[in-house]
């Protein structure tokens, strides 16, 4: 035994005496408190060592109810939970990566890291994940879910956050076979089977992705780019690509005997597990991908919400054509305009990419395309990732600084650049990460920084001011009287609908839960025959610590009724500008709750007309 496993029976009592003390602590406990008892209580197995948190986790649910402590109660989890923000928000997100592939940009700012999808480095949390579990999505995902249970935190309600350059320039195939392994893990976790050895055993056998077989040593030299990303993928990964095409290749001849690492999957195996996700014990409640603007059509947004997709990750980097084009982005802002306009027309939430310090860029230029990004209806995302441009070595953009005609913001520049743009994101978007997570070892020359929200926000406190962005304003883990709760309606302009953001906000407007209403015009062809003549709810989210489907929690916003009030007010306002139906993009966990309001199933959206009222809170 090792000793990072753990007898429990002949630690039995002193994880019993610690739990008993915990339980009974009418408050969350302190790191103080729980240092105490677990110094107080070594292992019995090993002196040298303490329990973890996951070990207590585990003596819980095995030993609730016997020695003395009480019958098991969820909420006694909590005092155990670690790392709580992760569910904060309400949802449980799993994040998985795509495999390395070649990519349709090129842009000079984006890392060349031949192990990952472009854009991703090796270093990073998520990126290490999804390489030792092959990149494979049953793997990368049964494992997070294992992980998150290990450490308390609820896996009922699963936000699927699919990464790992383009989506839309993988195969199709490679695409509904992904989201389908996804969903596979899911359900197997909810009914405690675990075929990840099985798995691992066939990638072993195939995959040139197992981390003992993928040895590639290949970089890219940003200095010299003598070699593309996708030349080089295209050389080390020739014996994984030949297996794709020979399994595409035995499918087509009528080959049906797939093992669970083959990448393929029909349309009808997908929609199968779509099904089963509707009641299963792990329900996807929001599945995202990321894409380029140049890759969004009509037909590939179809695409995106058959795959069951609620929300797109899309790459704006910047809304100057002359700094795209000095960049090697591959597109212009007119490709950003007519992308985000047919997302919005398909009901998609739209999650923006924006970087400063691009190369032919100023501070004073990059506060000026910030305020164009609202200000302009053709845009007015609905989340927003910022991320400062940092210099990787495998990166074209060496080349810039080594001629010293780009360089990095001083501290001073990039405070200014971030502060701007955090007093003038409105109240309907979120500000869902700045600063990405990349590591110190990584970055050339630049930003190390990865608490810079905090150091913005502690700037704007000295003037007494706060962002009026959503995250700054959610209720966390705060208890709310939700009869003290406002209901607060925020309008703006898009280029094919009226916008209408719907919030239930405190006295000093903390936010606990909000719907996002698209009112299309009416003189436009919708994009599909399920959207004709509807209103759109594009996304209803009610914030706070996720609770299980199911579960309420006194003073706590989630299954407070919030979500059916605001449905209800969204379908009085459809009902005053004329609309005869209201549809929303569900995901495919949240299709039952919104059958209990009235929506009934079409073929990739849920519509109810709009004198249906809701059926139950």
């Amino acid at each position: 035994m090792s000793k990072y496993d753990l007898d429990y029976e002949i630690n039995r009592v002193p994880l019993v005496n610690i739990l008993r003390q915990v339980v009974a602590m009418p408050d969350l406990p302190t790191a103080q408190d729980l240092n105490r008892l677990l110094n107080a209580n070594p292992r019995r197995d090993d002196n040298s060592s303490i329990f973890s948190r996951a070990n207590l986790i585990e003596a819980y649910r095995r030993y609730a109810g016997q020695d003395g402590l009480p019958p098991y109660e969820e909420r006694q989890l909590l005092k155990l939970r670690r790392k709580p923000m992760r569910t904060q928000s309400g949802v449980t997100p799993v994040t998985v990566l795509t495999k390395p592939f070649p990519c349709p940009g090129e842009c000079i700012f984006c890392p060349n890291d031949v192990r990952m999808p472009k854009s991703y480095l090796s270093d990073e949390p998520g990126a290490q994940r999804a390489e030792q579990n092959s990149f494979d999505p049953y793997l990368q995902t049964y494992s997070r879910l294992q992980t998150y249970y290990n450490i308390a935190h609820p896996t009922d309600k699963i936000e699927v956050i699919i990464l790992g350059g383009t989506w839309s320039f993988y195969p199709e195939t490679y695409q509904i076979w992904f989201v389908k392994r996804i969903f596979d893990a899911l359900h197997d976790f909810g009914k405690g089977i675990n075929r990840c050895p099985d798995v691992e055993a066939a990638l072993l056998e195939k995959s040139q992705l197992h981390p003992d077989r993928n040895t590639t040593t290949a970089t890219i030299a940003g200095v010299t780019f003598e070699r593309t990303y996708n030349q080089v993928v295209q050389q080390v990964y020739a014996e994984e690509m030949a297996r794709s095409r020979e399994v595409m290749k035995n499918i087509t001849a009528g080959a049906l005997e797939r093992s669970p690492v083959d990448e393929y999957a029909t349309w009808e195996e997908l929609e199968t597990a779509h099904l089963e996700n509707e009641t299963a014990e792990c329900r996807v409640v929001g599945l995202v991908v990321e894409t380029r603007p140049d890759h969004i059509s009509v037909e590939e947004v179809l695409r995106i919400r058959r795959l069951g997709c609620t929300k797109v990750q899309i790459g704006f980097q910047s809304l100057n054509d002359h700094v795209l084009r000095v960049n090697k982005r591959g597109h212009n802002v007119a490709a950003t305009r007519h992308a985000v306009k047919l997302l919005r027309q398909a009901g998609f939430k739209i999650h923006a990419h924006w970087m400063p310090n691009l190369y032919g860029s100023t501070p004073d230029d990059d506060i000026a395309d910030y305020q164009r990004m609202f200000a302009d209806p053709d845009f007015c995302p609905d989340e927003l990732k910022i991320y400062p441009c940092s210099l990787i070595e495998s990166a074209e953009l060496m080349q810039k600084y080594q001629d010293g005609s780009w360089r990095p913001y001083t501290h001073a520049e990039l405070l200014y650049v971030l502060t701007e743009a955090f007093k003038q994101t409105p109240e309907y978007c979120r500000l869902t990460r700045v600063i990405r997570d990349i590591p110190s070892t990584d970055i050339v020359v630049g930003n190390q920084l990865t608490n810079f929200r905090q150091i913005v926000d502690d700037a704007l406190a000295k003037d007494n001011r706060r962002s009026p962005e959503i995250r700054a304003r959610e209720i966390k883990q705060q208890t709310i009287n939700p009869d003290e709760l406002r209901l607060d309606e925020v309008g703006y302009a898009s280029s094919c609908s009226d916008e209408i953001f719907l919030q239930y906000i405190t006295e000093d407007r903390l936010i606990a839960g909000f719907l996002r209403l698209s009112l299309p015009h009416q003189d436009l062809d919708p994009l599909h025959e399920d959207l004709r003549d509807a209103a759109i709810i594009r996304e209803v989210h009610v914030y706070g610590q996720s609770l299980g489907i199911g579960e309420s929690s006194g003073g706590k916003a989630q299954h407070a009724g919030l979500g059916k009030l605001l449905i209800d007010r969204a379908a009085e306002i459809s009902t005053q500008r004329g609309y005869a139906n209201l549809a929303v993009i569900s995901s495919i966990g949240t299709r039952e709750y919104y059958r209990k309001r009235g929506f009934q199933d079409k073929t990739l959206y849920q519509v109810r007309g709009i004198e249906v009222k809701s059926t139950e809170d």
